[in-house]
């Protein structure tokens, strides 16, 4: 009793000062959707920080709230995947999804060994680019054992290519003569090459109130952009397997320089349990809506998954030194524009091919 009272008194402090940002970054998310709470509050986060210089206090809460809040984030988020919905109505969409993510993805892996950057920031960037923006990269960072700076940098990125997005998206469907009658063609271009869940929103309906389309543009970039989101499941397993087997090889060496016996480590020990409960909280929302439960039960959930990853993204912001972001930020934002220029053309390119526009 006495230890859980320690820890909280530690944690207490920094929690609470990441909580101060995360509520009012929450209602500014709402009044710029564009940007989005996660992004005002890592930004806040990381402003802050240049002034405050008292930080033991602080210190331990601000580290919970950015490694454990995240995981629990991650895990509520699967309550909001129907994974039978999402595949019955993304299947249209289905491989300009693949041909998109893949294409990130190995845009990313291939500039991470040309240029040399951060191995870490490289998947962020690939994964947050092709699948959806900062809720990917909150579900891959604590799987790769990412630091609070490579986060920041990776979601920063990954936000000044949506906001590109968001308002230069609907001029160039004008200019590349998207159908102005029905919402499917540019609601998947919107789905399937804009990042973040807000930005695809924001771009969905505006090309909704250019062409009065109420709002069907919006109905299917959504869908497309859900269907997408499941991608998060393969990948963080994938990457989850292979950091597992990294940690291992490391341990062993350790204890070999070391002069120990090497011991077998246990996987279940190193591997990142909150993938599975993200996994299995999919399945539960997935079962109970087929069995006649009404989504809207999961609704607190999804609130809760929202709120916990803008709140996890301020302890980031805290934990970010500013300068040094902007400093070591100019092969990542290359490497982002790369993976997002990359993404726009095979998106357009699929979708012509499959007579979609």
């Amino acid at each position: 009793m006495n230890t859980f009272n320690n820890n909280l008194k530690n944690i207490l402090p920094g929690f609470l000062f990441c909580l101060a940002i995360a509520i009012p970054s929450y209602f500014l998310g709402h009044i710029f959707p564009v940007v989005g709470g996660p992004v005002i509050a890592i930004l806040i986060g990381m402003i802050i920080t240049v002034f405050y210089k008292k930080r033991e206090l602080t210190k331990s809460g601000i580290t919970f709230t950015s490694k454990k809040i995240l995981h629990w984030a991650v895990i509520f988020l699967g309550f909001g995947l129907n994974l039978g919905v999402i595949v019955e109505t993304g299947k249209q969409s289905l491989p300009i999804i693949v041909s998109t993510i893949a294409t990130s993805l190995i845009v990313a892996f291939f500039l991470h060994k040309i240029l040399g950057t951060n191995g870490k920031i490289a998947t962020m960037i690939g994964v947050g680019s092709s699948i959806c923006g900062g809720s990917a990269i909150a579900a891959t960072a604590p799987v790769i054992e990412a630091e609070d700076e490579e986060i920041a940098q990776a979601i920063s990125i990954i936000f000044f290519f949506n906001v590109v997005a968001a308002l230069i998206f609907p001029m160039l469907g004008n200019a590349l003569h998207f159908d102005t009658t029905a919402g499917d063609a540019f609601g998947i271009f919107s789905g399937t090459a804009v990042n973040d869940t807000s930005s695809v929103t924001a771009t969905a309906s505006t090309w909704d109130t250019m062409h009065n389309l109420g709002t069907q543009t919006l109905d299917k970039a959504v869908t497309v952009k859900l269907t997408r989101t499941l991608a998060i499941i393969p990948i963080t397993l994938v990457l989850a397997f292979l950091q597992t087997a990294k940690d291992e090889e490391e341990i062993e060496k350790q204890e070999a320089l070391e002069g120990k016996e090497i011991k077998k480590v246990s996987i279940l020990k190193l591997f990142p349990m909150f993938i599975l409960y993200f996994i299995l909280a999919s399945v539960i929302t997935t079962i109970a809506t087929s069995q006649g439960v009404s989504p809207e039960v999961f609704e607190p959930m999804k609130f809760i998954s929202k709120f916990f990853i803008i709140l996890a993204m301020a302890a980031i912001g805290l934990s970010t030194d500013i300068v040094k972001l902007i400093k070591t930020g100019v092969k990542p934002l290359f490497m982002g524009f790369c993976c997002w220029i990359s993404i726009t053309g095979v998106s357009l390119l699929m979708q012509h091919l499959l007579h979609l526009w």
